[in-house]
């Protein structure tokens, strides 16, 4: 499994700062900087492993410099940008292609007579990242490998970095640095067939390193990184060698980089297997090896909640990279594209299980804020979601001891939220519809938020909620008669909601759905793609008659070939891109911004009214070419509301990649009756 960029393809040194690679160790935490090997946010780093509480995933080596040094004369292969503008790099004009095989990128370089190519990789399960080198071809060179080390947390600022407190120890080739106490210390070597290699202690101090990314968007972007010295290896054909750091034990550092590269490719192949060998459009394998990115162990809080009802490991999704942590909206939107769509019930299992118990007051966690172990749950649909996902895991499994588990949960969810619960979540016992919102909160998925400003608060009765909680009333009763109990109750409170959501979300003058109502400004007409959930869902609220209008209107101002808009163009309040500092952003984060998940939904919607295949796979191709674009081999959070639709957030986003794998399987295998 190969995507390769050719050098004709990167035609300037900004595309070499603009792609990136990302390589995870199914812990949280991960590797990942530009084709050019210059970091460009403060999220990048060689290596960012997931720290126990209270630190979380943590930025230990934001840049290792990287020479070969041949002929008399040195030539840098990584890259550094710094504060004046200097850009420092040989690799553009001596990489010849870059790729990724399966999840690892791979540089190939020419200079001076010799070819030699880099990969980098972290072994699943652990908290370690080889750098392998090889020459191919030409006389041998000898290496120069310089880390620069740091102690920040991936929520901190730039300024609340911190140096190491404690001196290194060197000895036989293994340098070893205590970061502060509590913290398992950071070791570093270079393996080497030959053992011909060395370490000198030579501290340097790099100023002013630039962060364009997070100058562009108004956040701390300048840094002075140190280092405390460099390895040196001769590099020969046929002897491949490595740099390796880890806060591992020395003796998990003893295999040779070919074994973890080995191990992984078994690993990721048997991801799938689920795949008809004769099917030759290979997207559906790209979007399945981007899905397995998510699936962590969450090291943070690995020790508490673990799911004693069943043997699994405790799982969750990282909803995207480089900054975001598990969520629970996210997981729940993913797990069916990320788990079920790939043969991995036993992470799905484990995921229900272990968010089941998180549950408090009848809701579902939001998040868990980055080296927490407890919760936020200012959330209203995320629960929601809960009953959906858990409803295609029985579907695809069977699994009836999970839903005989876990319905308790769901039973005391639902009485929470009919008596009503936090940030004023309740159902109304006139129309039998769920009211979500508090002041200061913002508890949709529409949730950007600057200081104190709700950029889109949608408190009241909004749209996409109702949809939810009818397709939340309607699993249970179908879950009645497995568990052995009567559905009267809940098929009564479906009708109920669904009857008064008919008659007052509809606004016949627009032909479509408002998208709040009972707010605190009154009705809002917004147009919207989140009235799609009312058609998508497995029992959608809306009357047939309605659908298509709703589909036409979404289709004719939302669409894009990267998702959905989140709001019409012709809103006064449209942001057609998603630039600029923190309040900027926010600002237009859901008020234009397309959103690639949405995509999964209309196309549910799309193939019950209109059951066109093919033009729904048409539909999904623009993500095809994304694959090179931004995160390689993967999907972007969002992007531009406005052509050319230029890719903004998370590089990798879970329930991108996931609603996108979904409904490519769906556009395939599907059959419209």
């Amino acid at each position: 499994m190969i995507l390769t960029i050719p050098h004709d393809q990167l035609p300037n040194i900004n595309t070499f700062l603009t792609k990136e690679w990302l390589v995870t160790n199914g812990l949280g935490g991960y590797a990942s900087s530009t084709l050019l090997g210059a970091p460009t946010r403060r999220y990048h780093g060689l290596f960012i492993p997931d720290l126990p509480a209270p630190w979380g995933r943590t930025v230990l080596i934001p840049r290792l410099d990287e020479e070969i040094i041949t002929d008399g004369e040195s030539l840098l292969i990584s890259g550094i940008e710094y504060e004046d503008g200097r850009l420092v790099s040989d690799l553009p004009r001596l990489l010849t292609e870059f790729c990724r095989e399966w999840q690892t990128p791979v540089w190939r370089i020419a200079a001076k007579g010799r070819r030699l190519e880099k990969r980098i990789i972290m072994p699943h399960g652990d908290n370690s990242v080889y750098v392998e080198y090889r020459l191919l071809e030409g006389e041998p060179l000898q290496l120069r490998l310089r880390p620069f080390l740091t102690f920040r947390t991936l929520s901190a600022q730039i300024s609340e970095s911190c140096q190491p407190a404690f001196p290194p120890t060197l000895l036989d080739g293994r340098f070893e640095l205590w970061l502060c106490e509590d913290v398992p210390p950071l070791r570093m070597c270079v393996r080497s067939p030959k053992q011909q290699f060395s370490f000198r202690m030579d501290t340097v101090t790099s100023r002013g390193v630039c962060y364009r990314v997070d100058r562009d968007r108004g956040s701390e972007y300048v840094e002075d990184l140190s280092s405390p010295g460099y390895f040196t290896v001769e590099l020969t054909q046929g002897q491949p060698v490595s740099f390796v750091a880890s806060t591992e034990s020395w003796d998990r550092l003893e295999y040779e980089a070919q074994d973890i590269i080995d191990a992984e490719a078994q690993r990721l192949s048997a991801l799938l297997v689920h795949i008809d060998e004769s099917e030759k459009d290979n997207m559906e394998r790209w979007l399945t090896l981007a899905a397995d990115q998510f699936i962590v162990i969450p090291a943070s809080r690995v020790d508490v909640h673990a799911p004693h009802a069943s043997a699994d490991e405790p799982c969750t999704v990282i909803a995207g990279y480089h900054w975001f942590t598990d969520w629970g909206r996210d997981t729940m939107i993913s797990l069916e594209g990320l788990t079920l769509c790939t043969g991995r019930y036993r992470e799905a299992r484990s995921i229900l299980r272990t968010f089941g118990q998180y549950v408090r007051d009848g809701l579902l966690p939001n998040l868990f804020p980055e080296g927490k172990r407890q919760a936020l749950y200012h959330t209203v649909d995320a629960t929601l979601w809960y009953f959906h996902a858990l409803d295609r895991y029985y579907q695809i499994t069977g699994d009836r001891e999970t839903l005989l588990t876990l319905y308790p949960v769901l039973i005391s969810i639902i009485d929470h939220h009919v008596k009503g619960t936090h940030f004023g979540i309740k159902v109304d016992e006139h129309d039998g519809l769920l009211h979500a919102g508090a002041e200061g909160y913002q508890l949709t998925w529409m949730d950007a938020k600057v200081g104190d400003w709700v950029v889109t608060p949608r408190r009241g009765k909004p749209v996409e909620i109702q949809a939810l909680w009818y397709n939340a009333l309607r699993c249970m009763a179908d879950w009645g008669s497995v568990v052995g109990n009567s559905s009267e109750r809940w098929t009564g409170m479906a009708s109920h909601a669904a009857q008064a959501f008919n008659r007052r979300f509809w606004d016949h003058d627009l032909g479509y759905l408002l998208d709040v109502i009972d707010g605190e400004q009154g009705d809002d007409n917004s147009l919207r793609p989140n009235q799609i959930l009312a058609i998508s869902l497995p029992h959608p609220i809306l009357e047939e008659a309605k659908w298509r209008p709703v589909l036409d209107v979404i289709a004719g101002r939302l669409l894009t070939h990267v998702g959905l808009r989140s709001l019409d163009p012709a809103h006064r309040n449209y942001k057609g891109t998603y630039f600029g500092d923190l309040r900027a952003r926010d600002a237009a984060y859901h008020q234009g911004t397309v959103w690639a998940w949405l995509i999964g939904p209309f196309l549910d919607a799309w193939l019950k009214t209109h059951g066109n295949l093919t033009m729904g796979r048409q539909m999904l191709e623009g993500f095809r070419a994304h694959l090179l674009d931004e995160g390689i081999g993967t999907i972007s959070e969002i992007f531009d509301a406005d052509p050319p639709y230029y890719p903004r957030g998370c590089i990798a986003q879970a329930w991108s990649v996931a609603e996108v794998l979904r409904v490519w399987q769906k556009t395939k295998e599907a059959t419209v009756g």
